[in-house]
């Protein structure tokens, strides 16, 4: 099959132009295949990662038809079909479908595919992604853990590096302080490690701002296109429960936005707009500066009759309630 390829060649620190390929290749062919037959036959300057082309080393994600992935792992065949399905001008039978291909995102290029992920592993880094040193000494005998300790580490024991959901975070794109979701899912497992003994100051790391778990928009993205289902989103959240088992709605405005939000809404189905702000923003009538910022707000909502002078609750409260409850429990 002829398959046409757009890449977006670039200088470090220039304006990307794209380049196109024609290709003759096979259903099965990975993108990789297609780079290296461009590469091999066509354009010797084309500059991409590869290494163990299985799935294994991270080092071919790039984003194809603009979602961030691994090259070795996605075919053309399949390709196409994901396209076909979103795009109606590659429905007609004599139209050559197209594959763009562009280096990763929230990353400076250094070269067409090839991305600098310093502020990747920098992240990583920053949220100390190894054992604590107490829990790093020698001891008499092995390190023992239960086959189920062990196993709260399997997931995001499976991250291989790749850069995909750092590279689609819609957080880290507009927070440069945002440490991103691959240096959390990582957090998480020190968390869960049953040999770590830093877990209550690494909370404290994790909790601060829009640094860490907060700065999180939960878009979803990042467990969209993780190819090894290490979920990061699922992890994040996983800190931010144990952030929140520890903490009292005073202690900060984040913790309030969450432990409010549910409670208002087990109490009546849906948000009470009425009591969120000032219970939020302004920490129980606590907070005299916080209440004062709603003021240009409030005043603006009452002019356009948007404020409201009452609350209904919703009638599935009770269920709401329930539902709540139950995942409380089982959490």
């Amino acid at each position: 099959m002829e398959v046409i390829f757009k890449i977006n060649r670039q200088q470090q620190n220039s304006v990307p132009i794209i380049k196109t390929y024609l290709l003759q290749v096979e259903p099965g062919n990975t993108i990789l295949d297609c780079l290296n037959q461009i590469k091999w036959e066509q354009d010797g300057t084309l500059a991409f990662r590869k290494n163990c082309r299985n799935t294994i080393c991270g080092s071919c994600a790039m984003r194809i038809n603009g979602r961030s992935a691994l090259a070795c792992k996605e075919n053309v065949g399949s390709e196409v079909a994901r396209l076909q399905q979103i795009s109606s001008f590659l429905t007609k039978d004599n139209q050559i479908p197209e594959i763009t291909v562009a280096p990763m995102g929230n990353m400076p290029v250094i070269k067409d595919l090839v991305v600098d992920m310093s502020s990747f592993w920098n992240n990583l880094e920053a949220v100390t992604p190894y054992v604590s040193t107490a829990g790093r000494q020698v001891p008499e005998r092995e390190f023992l853990q239960t086959p189920e300790e062990r196993s709260l580490l399997d997931q995001t024991g499976n991250c291989i590096m790749c850069g995909a959901c750092y590279s689609e975070c819609n957080a880290r794109e507009v927070n440069p302080n945002f440490v991103g979701p691959h240096a959390l899912a990582k957090a998480y497992r020190m968390v869960a490690d049953s040999r770590d003994r830093d877990t209550e100051t690494r909370l404290e790391n994790y909790n601060q701002d829009t640094k860490g778990v907060w700065g999180c928009t939960r878009c979803l993205y990042c467990d969209t296109v993780c190819p090894m289902e290490v979920a990061p989103l699922e992890q994040i959240t996983k800190i931010k429960q144990e952030i929140l088992d520890r903490k009292q709605a005073s202690d900060s405005r984040t913790i309030r936005h969450r432990k409010v939000l549910i409670d208002l809404v087990k109490a009546g189905g849906w948000i009470d707009e009425r009591q969120f702000g000032v219970q939020v923003v302004g920490n129980y009538f606590r907070d005299l500066k916080g209440l004062l910022s709603l003021a240009p707000l409030g005043l603006r909502m009452l002019l356009r009759g948007k404020f409201p002078l009452s609350f209904e609750p919703s009638e599935g409260t009770q269920e709401v309630r329930s539902l709540i409850e139950s995942i409380q429990k089982t959490e």
